[in-house]
């Protein structure tokens, strides 16, 4: 005889918003009487000496290296200001750019091999000239080493790959299968010296990029300078200081007391018409359920846990309507989208009818789940926790909250995760940068992908399927994944495709695209009224 878990009365829709709304408003109360408690330490980035950008981040990047600068912590400081990749994308148009290569072609007699035409007169902060072999040992120190790499597991997976340079000029890249998008997965790659160590990580990494690293005093702030013998156009500012502060509303009177030009993650109440500038970005935020770990390893309960979700409320109560509810990882424009998936409606009595069918057959709903968050993971992240924790507590299940730092948060994230953690439900955001949903299928969807808990063999089959082909077929066999996914895997619960809220000082102009949460291209950033700066601003 099974015995089932007592669960509490099911509260009605809209008394259930109306309870999440008082949670809500008492979490917000008590984190803005913390916030200005705390806003007297908050510090300047610099004098305002017109030759130093200063610029406050939400948290320090736990490493400047550069096969970690997919990672969007380590990306907005490192990605086109200290190195630059061989090939840009445009985050607007999806369109791929030349940079260190200048042009690039697929062999018309070996699909699998690609050549690329390496930029002469480039030379690294140290003085070296730049040529194709760096360009061979960075791919090969990125993706083929012992470093571990997120850049490997993100963008490349399991890919065979040699680079080979045929003269200082040429590079020929080969995989072990034809690679229809290989330029746009080497636009991940940051070039570095081919002296940069391959047995550990660097700190203070060198680059062909617009600024080198000046220095880094750790928990302070990160300088640096303008590279002059730099190939491209010269970025207006000498110097660029990056200080971080937790608080958002600490970051925005930054802004307003002239102590920084720019802020990133300003909250939607921390922000002003003056001194604030929204943009959209390319980020999901989503529950990520260990369908290891029992009650996560019953589908009913992964579900139950997508209903309970009140999309509509969160993005309208917390988000100020800065979002727009979520039905699958990707958001519109990205390759693989699927126009017919829909956000899980909000629908508490059906979840709590799912938990007690599942707590019937005898799986422990009653076991605590972990949610795990992270601080400064976007704004408002706190309270998104706590409203989740209530929501999924009025179906009936057993929900506390983490809230970690970076670094405990990428325990959670990537392989191996930790051992005996129990159930996670881990609160990720999820950038796709590069427009394609293999970059997301093979991190997030794989059974034993970098960022997946489990998956099924089906499921993997259909992402290598989707992965080879191209054009519209592409897109057709990736919205199908997605969709798959939905219906037999549902590892993850959605919340919200979000859009960003920079701080921006009157004296600087800057225009945010949806890649400025993961890559802020210093060289775009001009003084007001600087000539340079042509239409922005």
């Amino acid at each position: 005889m099974t015995t089932k878990s007592a669960v509490p009365p099911t509260p009605s829709p809209g008394r259930a918003r109306a309870a999440l709304a008082a949670v809500v408003s008492t979490t917000l109360l008590l984190t803005s009487a913390c916030a200005v408690a705390n806003s007297g330490g908050g510090g300047d980035a610099g004098s305002a000496d017109g030759d130093t950008l200063r610029v406050v981040l939400g948290q320090e990047p736990p490493t400047l290296e550069p096969c970690e600068s997919s990672l969007t912590s380590t990306g907005v400081v490192v990605r086109s200001n200290i190195t630059e990749p061989l090939v840009e994308r445009d985050p607007t148009t999806g369109e791929l750019l030349p940079l260190l290569a200048t042009g690039w072609q697929q062999s018309a007699e070996d699909p699998a091999t690609w050549t690329f035409d390496i930029r002469e007169g480039v030379t690294f902060q140290n003085g070296e000239p730049f040529t194709a072999e760096d360009a061979a040992f960075t791919i090969d120190r990125a993706v083929n080493s012992d470093l571990a790499c997120n850049v490997d597991g993100y963008v490349f997976g399991d890919m065979e790959l040699t680079a080979t340079a045929t003269s200082d000029t040429r590079l020929t890249v080969t995989t072990g299968e034809p690679d229809p998008i290989l330029p746009l997965r080497l636009s991940f790659v940051e070039i570095v010296p081919r002296t940069t160590s391959t047995e550990a990580k660097v700190r203070e990494p060198i680059g062909t990029g617009p600024y080198a690293v000046a220095d880094w005093q750790t928990g302070v702030s990160i300088t640096l300078r303008r590279h002059d013998d730099y190939w491209g156009e010269a970025p207006a500012y000498a110097t660029a200081r990056y200080v971080w502060r937790a608080e958002s509303s600490v970051r925005a009177a930054m802004i307003e007391r002239g102590e920084a030009d720019i802020a990133t993650a300003i909250d939607p109440e921390d922000a002003t018409e003056e001194h604030s500038v929204p943009y959209p970005n390319n980020e999901t935020t989503a529950l990520r359920l260990d369908g290891t770990e029992a009650p996560l390893d019953d589908i009913r309960v992964r579900r139950a846990i997508s209903l309970a979700i009140d999309r509509d409320g969160i993005v309208d109560t917390l988000f100020d309507g800065e979002a727009d509810p979520a039905a699958q990882l990707v958001p519109r424009g990205v390759v693989g989208f699927n126009d017919e998936l829909s956000p899980t409606p909000y629908d508490p009595e059906a979840a709590r009818a799912l938990v007690e069918e599942a707590a019937a057959d005898g799986v422990p709903v009653d076991r605590r789940i972990t949610l795990i968050a992270r601080n400064s993971q976007f704004p408002r992240v706190a309270e998104t926790a706590e409203a989740l924790q209530y929501e999924l507590a009025e179906i009936g299940l057993n929900v506390r909250i983490r809230m970690t730092d970076t670094a405990a948060h990428l325990q959670y994230q990537l392989r191996p995760f930790p051992e005996d953690a129990g159930p996670v439900a881990l609160l990720i955001m999820h950038g796709n940068q590069a427009g394609d949903a293999a970059f997301t299928a093979s991190q997030y969807l794989l059974s034993e992908g970098p960022q997946s808990t489990f998956g099924t063999a089906d499921l993997d089959r259909r992402i290598a399927e989707a992965d080879a082909t191209s054009g519209p077929d592409r897109q057709d066999a990736f919205a199908d994944v997605l969709s798959y996914q939905d219906e037999t895997v549902a590892q993850y619960a959605y919340l919200a495709h979000m859009r960003g809220l920079l701080g921006l000082a009157p004296g600087v102009e800057y225009e945010p695209d949806p890649a400025t949460g993961d890559e802020m291209r210093l060289a775009e950033v001009r003084p007001a009224g600087d000539a340079r700066a042509g239409d922005e601003g």
